[in-house]
């Protein structure tokens, strides 16, 4: 099976496993990748512009699920979309939906770090706090440094305490995965294999790759408003599944037949 998969899909399941592996072991040794590479936003202190690449080769150790069922559906659908493209067509399809959805992903947080910057008391150092949230080497570090920063002001009761979290916990927090590429696989999947069936595990009733991938997709774009904190980046899915499906169309505004 396994050497049947397409070479550029291969290396993409190849590289998501060893950055897995990397952050697994580094992380017994104090190196925490998922920070390092993970994508924050761009005016996080944390941010580095080699995020936007890195962070969709990475998946947290903590939720295992997660890899696994981005590259069953990465193997499920880009290879036949690599078999119809080419490896080249593929690869850049794959880059572009997963940058379109750190874009798009951004265009929210960024917002809400500024708006959330604006609105702190002027008590509060936001340049301490961002260097504090640069030196921290893990979430329990900021933690601690937090708490010893807010003891030495005298007028700590003054400040906006879920503000400035929230402030931190944006500023802090990257987003890792495959998913908005995966999306903008699946999308492209669906216009151009719309009356493919697709069969569900539960129940097992067969499904059109049309009506399935389009749930889905509504199902995130609702989770993006309804669901803020439960800590998925369901606006990068929507943003993967938008920008896999323009330049789907582009490529394919000819075309006539679909499967």
């Amino acid at each position: 099976m396994f050497s049947n998969i397409p070479q550029v899909t291969k290396n993409i399941l190849i590289l998501n496993g060893l950055f897995f592996l990397a952050t697994f072991v580094l992380k017994n040794q104090g190196i925490d990748l998922i920070s390092l590479f993970g994508a924050h936003y761009v005016n996080s202190p944390l941010f580095k512009p080699y995020q936007v690449i890195t962070y969709f080769f990475m998946h947290s150790n903590s939720d295992f699920l997660h890899i696994v069922f981005n590259m069953l559906l990465l193997v499920m659908f880009g290879s036949h979309l690599e078999r119809m493209w080419g490896p080249k067509r593929f690869f850049i399809f794959y880059i572009a939906s997963a940058v379109g959805a750190f874009t798009i992903y951004n265009i929210i947080g960024v917002y809400e770090i500024h708006q959330l910057k604006t609105a702190l008391s002027s008590s509060v150092d936001i340049e301490m706090i961002n260097n504090i949230i640069k030196e921290s080497n893990s979430g329990a570090d900021l933690q601690f440094r937090m708490s010893n920063y807010f003891s030495q002001l005298p007028d700590y009761t003054k400040i906006d305490g879920v503000k400035l979290g929230k402030y931190i916990e944006n500023s802090y927090t990257p987003m890792v995965g495959a998913s908005g590429a995966i999306f903008g696989i699946m999308a492209a999947f669906a216009y151009l294999f719309p009356n493919t069936e697709l069969m569900l595990l539960f129940p097992p009733i067969p499904v059109k790759a049309k009506y399935l991938i389009s749930g889905y997709f509504i199902y995130e774009l609702f989770k993006s408003y309804d669901a803020p904190g439960d800590n998925v980046a369901h606006l990068a899915h929507v943003g993967g599944a938008i920008t896999g499906f323009i330049i789907v169309l582009i490529w394919n505004k000819n075309r006539k037949t679909f499967y």
